[in-house]
């Protein structure tokens, strides 16, 4: 099964931003938009969850 990419919306920052997909349940694949060849990282759906509340939340510091 081949994957549907999802860019983030943020993406128009230079072009540097990831692609997700929601292809796999259970699992979500995240690769570097810049290199769709490259290697791909997979994270377990609710560890990405986490890390997108993380995100809305504010807890990573922007700098």
């Amino acid at each position: 099964m081949s994957p549907t990419w999802i860019k983030s919306s943020y993406s128009n920052n230079g072009g540097n931003c990831v692609e997700v997909s929601a292809s796999f349940p259970g699992t979500v694949p995240v690769r570097d938009s810049k290199d769709p060849d490259g290697p791909t990282l997979l994270f377990p759906a609710s560890a990405w969850r986490s890390f997108l509340a993380a995100i809305q939340a504010e807890e990573f510091d922007a700098t």
